[in-house]
Formats: C-alpha cells, structure tokens, sequence
C-alpha cells in the first residue's frame, strides 16, 4: 500500500515548486576584453548584426549612448548575470501584501518588483511582508516593524480599505499604490503615491465614440456600479447641446448569468447603439457572442483597461469583436525589462497591476539614485498620469484605432 502511494503521489512531486528565494548568491562573469583596439558605435553594432554577443559585451562594459544597443546591454547583462562596473546606493524596498485580499498579485508584484531591479543590475534588497487581511491593526504593526527595519520605500497593493488606513495612519514612509488610483481617496499626505489606472479619463475618450442608445454591461461589484454611473452621467453632459433625445439603458449581470435572451432579444430599446462593457474578460466575452446572436447591430463595443487582455483574442469570435474600442494606459514598456519578467513567469505587457508595480519600482529607483527613469510617465500631485491610446482586436492582435471624432 505504502509502495502504491509513493507511486501516486510521485508525479505531483516531480512537478511541485518552491518560490523561497535562496540566500545563496548567484556567481557573476566577467567578460575579459582581450581586444586592443577601441570600438565606437559602428563597430558595436556590427558585432550585434554578426550575432557576436560577448564580443559586443567585451566592449559595452559602461552604458551606452545609443539607447537601442544599452538597452541590447542591459538585458544580456541581466540575463548572463554580468559583473557591471556601475555604482550606486542600494535600493532598498518593502512589499507590503495583504495575500488573502489580493491574491495572486502578492506573487506577481514581487516578481515585477524583483524583476526590475535584477534588470538594473544594481544593488538592492527586496522584503516582503505578507499580513491576512487589511485591519488596522495588521497594516499598523507591519507598518511599525517596516520602519524598525529601516525601509524607506514601500510598495503596497492594496484595495481601497488598506489604503483608506494607511491614509489615516500617515505614516512617514515612502508608499506607493499600484493598485488605487489617487481620484479615489482623499489623501492630501506627501509621503504616499498612487499608480492605479484612471478608469475615468479612459472612460471620457471611450464616450467621445459613444452614441444613442449607450447600453452599459456592469457586474456586482462597487467599482462596477460606480463606473457605469460615471459614464452614463459624462455621455449625457457630453452631449448636452444635442437636440437628440438620448437613451441609456444599464444592465447588472450577476456572474452566475450565463444567458442574456431576456436583456437583448428583440429588445429595439438597445439596437444600433454603443455598449460598454465593464465586467471582467470571461463576462465580456459572453456578452459580445451573444450581442451578435441576438442581433442587436451595435455600432461599437467600448471598454476600458480591463479587457485589453490577449485573451480576447482567442475567446471570441472577429465577427464579435471587430467593432470594439478598448482604451489602453500600458503604453511604455523596455524589452530587457518584459524578457526578465517573462524569466519568471509574469507579463508587464498586459497585465496592468504588474505594470503599474514596475513604474513605481523605477520611480523610487529615479528618487533614490537620481538617474534617468525607464518611463516617462508624469507625476502629478503624487499620481502617475498615464498617457491613453484606443486599440482595436483585430484578428490575431491589437491595433491602433483611429478616431472619426472631432477634437
């Protein structure tokens, strides 16, 4: 019997992990320069060109000035572990994690984080600190024991209830929020910085492709309701000169609803209109096949970050999709740093919790060492303003939009 057990359980075995990150140092090349000649831009880009990687390593050992081959730089200097002859302070970082609240993001963000500063090939120290759940209590002690550890900067994906605390408690630290976006609180605090996505500001440029009848799909959640609020209270200000008598029919879709005959069959109230879609991906799919089953003849579909997810490219049909908008904040990306995230497992690339996490990682490198930040993204009043692009999926990826609207 014991004999059959092992036999059971050994491919879980073979396939299980561990995410504890060994104290052991990873050992550092060093690539000998043995040429006696100099070699200026040219000559490096004919060794890229030739595929002579170390070649070019031999004689890129400080930052370049053309930005293409230092980024080429930085990412083999990451990815071989390259000794850098670089100095700069050490970066030291706390990951506050409510991991019963947030999830899979507790891994994810300390992946972005770490893959950040691995990218930058400079020294750093990154500690987590995992509590339950967002009681005062929980956030008031790590907060206490960050400070005792001398940790200047913080990251700290919370929901709106951690951040409501830490805005109470004030503390004198450095804390991002990669997840809340500062229109939503009412901190006035200097110490803490916001990184979340304005829904708001991609919803204003959505509604500029709207018409009527405008027909909003949103789930249970707070931020769903909220949302859909906000965007039928900005089309109807936006078209308040507008001698057409304007519609807005809201539906709330519980996430168990698989069928929605009874919202859009035959229903002309909605026919010809604009629809917006603020319900996660999985929803948003079934919504768009069955606007098309049901033949509601929508001029567009419309929806903000959540759905810019490759995804949707693979569960819906382009029949369903073709006329959909999505409006886009992931705008700025380094390839050295999306390759180290993708070494372990994460995307920055759409996934705009990791993403939000990296610019406040670099943000804080840029206070710390004062050097050129990997993304210009502009930081008003302690919140990153992302810039806003509208895409379209197309058949196998997402493409440019192009407004038909008036400026």
């Amino acid at each position: 019997m014991k004999k059959l057990c092992l036999i059971l359980l050994f491919p879980f075995l073979l396939y299980a992990q561990s995410f504890l990150i060994s104290n052991i140092q990873l050992p550092k090349i060093d690539v000998q320069n043995l040429d006696p000649y100099s070699c200026n831009e040219e000559c490096l880009q004919k060794y890229l060109d030739n595929g002579f990687i170390f070649s070019f390593l031999a004689h890129a050992n400080l930052p370049l000035e053309n930005n293409k081959q230092e980024d080429i730089r930085r990412k083999y200097i990451s990815l071989f572990n390259l000794k850098a002859k670089i100095l700069s302070r050490k970066l030291r970082i706390a990951l506050l994690l409510p991991y019963k609240k947030i999830g899979r993001y507790a891994s994810s963000t300390t992946n972005a984080s770490f893959a950040y500063l691995m990218a930058k090939n400079r020294p750093f120290e990154l500690k987590s600190y995992k509590i339950e759940n967002e009681t005062h209590k929980d956030i008031s002690d790590a907060l206490i024991k960050i400070k005792e550890d001398e940790f200047d900067y913080v990251i700290a994906p919370l929901t709106q209830i951690g951040e409501n605390i830490i805005s109470k408690i004030n503390p004198e630290l450095n804390i991002y929020f990669p997840t809340i976006n500062k229109k939503d609180t009412t901190t006035t605090s200097k110490y803490l910085y916001y990184g979340g996505i304005d829904y708001r500001a991609q919803s204003n440029l959505l509604i500029k492709e709207a018409i009527s009848p405008l027909v909003i799909f949103h789930d249970k959640s707070i931020i769903g309701k909220r949302l859909s609020d906000y965007q039928e209270e900005q089309f109807r200000s936006e078209n308040i000169n507008s001698d057409e008598n304007l519609t807005v029919v809201k539906f709330s879709i519980p996430k168990q609803i698989t069928n929605l005959e009874k919202q859009l069959k035959e229903n002309i109230e909605i026919n010809q209109g604009s629809v917006f879609v603020n319900t996660p991906i999985i929803k948003s799919g079934m919504i768009m096949s069955q606007l098309t089953l049901y033949d509601t003849n929508s001029t567009n579909v419309l929806s903000t970050q959540t759905n810019y997810n490759p995804l949707l490219l693979s569960m819906t049909q382009y029949q369903d999709r073709k006329n959909m908008i999505i409006a886009n904040s992931i705008t700025q990306n380094k390839d050295v740093l999306i390759e180290t995230n993708l070494l372990l497992g994460n995307d920055i690339v759409y996934d705009w919790i990791n993403y939000t996490t990296t610019v406040g990682v670099d943000y804080f490198f840029n206070q710390l060492n004062g050097e050129e930040r990997e993304y210009e993204i502009e930081v008003v009043d302690n919140q990153m303003i992302y810039p806003i692009k509208l895409l379209q999926p197309s058949i196998y990826r997402f493409i440019h939009y192009e407004s038909t609207t008036e400026e």
